[in-house]
């Protein structure tokens, strides 16, 4: 008996085999269960939901990714290499410069694309968005506030566009960014404070046209790299710069419209090896505190007004290799300083006795010779006890 339905099942399945060939695409289902055999259908037309069952929420993120690429594409109005040809149909992880975990997008890398448009709204419907490269192309325009719902964004790089307008201030409340990149862009207005006091560990802002001075809680930020660089920032840089001894190891101020002097707890930042500040107006003496800066490798002073002497203890780092002074005031530099390995410019002062320097009128008025600048009166300088007597609560 058994035997019997067995093969009276495997002849109907072979029959209901060859109907499901002849229906078309829409196909019928068919399945051998317990009861018997059951035949229903494929598609459309009151099949039930197609989004149900176990696939329901891999099904709903593609066409959540799909609406938004899709919506991006269409406000991308020059493509001239072609890049986006592959971004059709529903399979967003097969589109060039999209990359996915599973099913979610995770990246979108579009780097030296030359694609010109504007960033749509619709992009923070990517909800497992984790990295988002957009350097060297042409987007223009500003960076919708729908962002700030992209809780796994953690690196933004839309640095070599065209975007414009005041600092995009969505990116302050990315709630996990880590790393952020609006270099050479054409950014203007002022930093907002509360930049400093987010979780970041690159700050990069540089090439931009950003006014006003550096916000006062700088040194309180927890970045590795502040690249500030080619802007038009003015005012001192700020008296917290290395309160909070963190671990910054680049820091780029060059080429602003910087005043005032170097703070002394610079030689807090025990960690930095590039301090750039060449390119300003600032004035003084130049901090006995960077003799603490034990991990330092390059150290531009260039095209300022700092006088007096040089330092003994700043040629004295053991990691220093390249130190330029050229064209301040500087009066005197140590022996020390010709050791440096690479290079130490010192063209353009005020040192008797040295080639290429100022003609003497210039340096009979020393700019500046009346501005304090607050001096630690330890002699030697101890690093440890400095940063005792530096650190303040803010």
């Amino acid at each position: 008996m058994v035997k019997k339905k067995k093969g009276n099942s495997f002849k109907l399945l072979s029959l209901f085999l060859f109907l499901g060939l002849c229906v078309g695409d829409g196909g019928i289902g068919i399945g051998i269960g317990d009861d018997g055999i059951w035949i229903g259908g494929g598609g459309g037309g009151g099949g039930g939901n197609p989004n149900s069952g176990p696939g329901s929420a891999p099904k709903q993120q593609t066409n959540a990714a799909y609406t938004a690429l899709q919506s991006w594409k269409s406000a991308i109005t020059e493509d001239p290499s072609g890049v986006l040809k592959t971004w059709v149909g529903e399979d967003v992880c097969s589109y060039n410069g999209v990359f996915c975990s599973g099913s979610s997008v995770t990246a979108i890398d579009l780097n030296k694309a030359n694609l010109r448009g504007t960033i749509v709204k619709e992009l923070s419907l990517l909800s497992d968005l984790n990295i988002l490269h957009l350097n060297s192309n042409r987007f223009y325009g500003q960076i919708p506030d729908s962002f700030k719902t992209l809780d796994s964004l953690q690196e933004l790089d839309l640095s070599n566009n065209r975007f414009s307008g005041s600092f995009p201030q969505v990116t302050v409340f990315i709630p996990n960014l880590v790393y952020l990149d609006l270099r050479f862009n054409s950014f203007t207005g002022s930093i907002p404070e509360n930049l400093f006091n987010k979780q970041l560990d690159a700050i990069l802002l540089n090439n931009n046209q950003f006014t006003g001075e550096i916000p006062r809680n700088l040194g309180y930020s927890s970045a590795s790299v502040i690249n500030l660089a080619n802007n038009k920032l003015s005012g001192e840089i700020p008296t917290s710069f290395g309160i909070t001894g963190s671990k910054l190891k680049e820091v780029l101020f060059l080429n602003n419209q910087l005043t005032g002097c170097i703070p002394e707890s610079v030689g807090l930042f025990s960690d930095i090896e590039v301090f750039d500040v060449s390119f300003n107006s600032l004035m003084g003496h130049v901090p006995d505190t960077i003799s603490c800066l034990s991990e330092i490798e390059v150290l531009n002073l260039a095209h300022n007004k700092f006088s007096g002497d040089l330092p003994n203890l700043v040629c004295s780092l053991r990691n220093l290799i390249n130190l330029t002074v050229a064209y301040n005031f500087f009066s005197g530099f140590s022996s020390d300083c010709s050791r440096v390995s690479v290079g130490f410019d010192f063209t353009g002062n005020c040192i008797p006795g040295k080639g290429y320097q100022r003609p003497e009128p210039d340096c009979s008025a020393i700019p500046g010779s009346s501005l304090s600048c607050l001096r630690i009166p330890a002699q030697p300088l101890t690093c440890a006890a400095l940063s005792v007597g530096l650190k303040v609560t803010p």
